[in-house]
């Protein structure tokens, strides 16, 4: 008779389980929505503001009270279904009003509907940073002034690879001075960035930092833990790193995947091709993915990299086959393969 409860009981269980399931999921699914409109030309639009660290509940009640969406429950399950939402910026955005979640999270996600806002690209100089600064309209010796007095973390004295790349936008009023403070202040927001700034026992901070910032500066996301390796690789072996972006950076120059042997000898200390180790600083600001890949490199043997075609980077330990990539290369871009 125990035994005919428990079984009983068990399928009870069983039973009750499947149906919350069903639940959540019907309530789920049946959040209310308004349809998707083909224009908003014209409608009405409201600017609202989202809070730092808002997570996607937040965002979507903030979406709710305001009157974008039907219901929170439909933009938090966009949300959770799309991992765009988690770039959502934080500062003023302006929608639409009576709009669906799917429409709510692109208008979100839309910069020319951030009002007041600096963009950081990924890889930006700070001399870049510093011209978007002066296109927002603060004056020239408000930036000098502003980056000059900025608070840096320990072991740096030059802000170049710390301000971190996302899109800003500030309150009305917002000085120059408290606008670049809050872009290094969001690098040790980013947990690798946080990481990376406590160095490890073979390289500092400010190494570490420089690492990302040529993994940056030489790739595409898919491949910067190879390029990631082949920059250790080279300097446990005394090689030199050879590597174009320093040049560019040297002289602020970009557009060209193409460096002329006279380029490679210009006389500077950030010039890899002339000077051993890694360059005194970063040459640019890495994104979160090549400060994880400067933190944790793949495994390999590669000393060599070349990207012979638009989305064809090769990687190898040979020299001889590095070369007759470079011969691809070449003709590739000569036959205009880059252009």
């Amino acid at each position: 008779m125990r035994a005919v409860t428990r079984v009983f009981l068990a399928g009870l269980v069983v039973v009750l389980f499947t149906f919350s399931l069903f639940l959540m999921r019907s309530q789920t699914s049946s959040a209310p929505d308004f349809q998707s409109v083909e224009s908003v030309q014209g409608l009405k639009e409201k600017t609202i503001e989202i809070p730092k660290g808002a997570t996607g509940s937040q965002i979507a009640s903030i979406l709710f009270e305001a009157g974008i969406v039907k219901s929170s429950q439909a933009y938090f399950r966009v949300a959770v279904g799309d991992s765009r939402s988690e770039k959502v910026a934080p500062g003023s955005h302006r929608l639409t009003l009576r709009i669906s979640a799917q429409q709510a999270l692109e208008q979100l996600l839309d910069p020319e509907r951030i009002p007041n806002l600096i963009r950081v690209a990924e890889g930006a100089w700070k001399s870049e940073v510093q011209q978007a600064f002066l296109d927002y309209g603060f004056t020239k010796s408000e930036v000098k002034t502003a980056f000059s007095n900025l608070k840096l973390p320990q072991g740096f004295s030059n802000s170049e690879g710390l301000i971190f790349p996302a899109q800003y936008s500030f309150p009305v009023g917002t000085t120059a001075q408290v606008a670049a403070q809050s872009m290094v202040n969001r690098f040790s927001d980013d947990p690798y960035g946080l990481k990376l700034l406590q160095g490890n026992k073979q390289f500092s901070a400010s190494q570490l930092l420089t690492i990302a910032s040529m993994i940056q500066a030489e790739s595409t996301n898919e491949d910067f833990t190879k390029v990631s390796r082949v920059i250790y690789n080279r300097l446990k072996i005394g090689m030199p790193l050879q590597m174009d972006s320093t040049v560019h950076f040297v002289m602020q120059a970009r557009g060209d995947i193409f460096l002329s042997r006279k380029s490679t000898m210009v006389n500077s200390p950030y010039n890899t091709y002339i000077k051993y180790g890694l360059p005194p600083g970063p040459i640019c600001s890495p994104g979160s993915d090549a400060i994880k890949a400067a933190l944790e490199p793949l495994a390999g043997d590669w000393l060599y990299f070349i990207t012979v075609a638009p989305g064809d980077t090769r990687f190898t330990s040979s020299f001889d086959q590095f070369n007759e990539w470079k011969t691809l290369y070449t003709k590739n871009r000569k036959s205009g393969a880059f252009n």
